[in-house]
């Protein structure tokens, strides 16, 4: 039998080198699996000690753009030429994750993109934290709903919604009973076929914009945050449902408020009233 060849054995090479590349995680992209850290204050796997976990989330307690922030008014910076938020979102389908400490619905092929500065970031998936990672002004709110989006170069752009007790979210209606079974069956994974992300009501052209991380593991800094101004509603039955179904004992999965440090919190709206010249209401 003749020897491969050096064309075939590059070829081989080539072929295997491209496998692991692709099976290898993306090192921006926040874990799969939370069981490894969790949300309890004083924990040796608590918020304050992540960093110690593995070496590549040393990130989580030594970086100074970290996420989330309090967005407090004495800091943001007024600016109307940053535009509307540019949304082109579609209908596909999707799976319910049980991670560990979230709920994750994830778009299987994508669910469209948002595009910042010119840059183009595909919508990968969406969670929730309850109660909401930021803040405003000190004021923590019920809920936060985190769009993730990625581009093609593995950057990542989050758009984050703020929810108060009240009327039910319609998104999460739509859920609700898929996220039943999740937590009846503790199933990791379900298909929950086609879903529409434009369900996924904004309501608002105002937004905060500021660069940060991802707020678990491994904490990748450089993500562009947005956060829109408006806070909608959500039910208390559809933020214990959240919290219920993912089986572990925090009461939480909203990490501390980190230091802003030198950032600037950027504001976006339409017009600027004489009433808005120091911040907009």
């Amino acid at each position: 039998m003749r020897k491969p060849g050096a064309p075939f054995f590059l070829f081989l090479c080539a072929c295997l080198t491209l496998f692991i590349l692709q099976a290898r995680p993306s090192s921006s992209q926040a874990i799969e699996d939370e069981r490894e850290f969790s949300y309890e204050q004083g924990s040796p796997n608590g918020p304050d000690h992540w960093g110690e976990i593995h070496k590549e989330w040393a990130t989580c307690n030594n970086g100074d753009m970290q996420s989330p922030i309090d967005l407090t008014h004495e800091r943001v910076k007024i600016l109307p030429g940053l535009g509307r938020l540019k949304r082109n979102y579609r209908a596909s389908n999707a799976t319910l994750k049980n991670r560990g400490h979230d709920i994750m619905l994830e778009w299987v092929e994508g669910g469209g993109w948002i595009r910042i500065n010119g840059n183009e970031y595909q919508l990968k998936q969406c969670h929730w934290h309850s109660p909401s990672e930021h803040t405003v002004d000190g004021k923590r709110f019920d809920l936060e709903i985190h769009m993730v989006h990625e581009s093609s170069d593995e950057k990542i752009a989050v758009v984050g919604i703020i929810y108060k007790t009240g009327r039910p979210d319609t998104f999460l209606s739509e859920l609700m009973e898929h996220i039943k079974e999740v937590a009846d069956t503790e199933e990791k994974e379900t298909n929950v076929g086609i879903v529409d992300p434009r369900h996924i009501k904004i309501g608002s052209r105002k937004y905060y914009r500021y660069m940060g991380s991802l707020t678990t593991p491994p904490c990748t800094q450089g993500v562009v945050w947005t956060i829109t101004k408006k806070v909608r509603t959500v039910s208390r039955e559809q933020v214990r449902l959240l919290r219920e179904a993912v089986h572990d004992s925090a009461e939480n999965n909203a990490r501390p408020i980190k230091p802003i440090n030198q950032r600037e919190i950027q504001f976006y709206t339409p017009r600027i009233h004489e009433s808005d010249q120091h911040f907009p209401h």
